[in-house]
């Protein structure tokens, strides 16, 4: 039992798949370090319009 060997058509589309999966993974990993930045930050205030007024 042979395989039929794959038709030029599927490989071009798998190596479009390929890169669109890869850019896909690398916006991912660019907003989740953009998550981590943004909650680590030490000096973050809210605005001046949405801080608690305590009297």
């Amino acid at each position: 039992m042979s395989f039929r060997p794959e038709h030029e058509l599927h490989q071009r589309r798998r190596g479009r798949n390929v890169g669109v999966g890869l850019m896909l993974a690398a916006f991912v990993v660019l907003i989740m370090a953009l998550t981590y930045v943004k909650i680590t930050q030490t000096d973050f205030e809210l605005p001046p319009n949405q801080r608690e007024v305590t009297q």
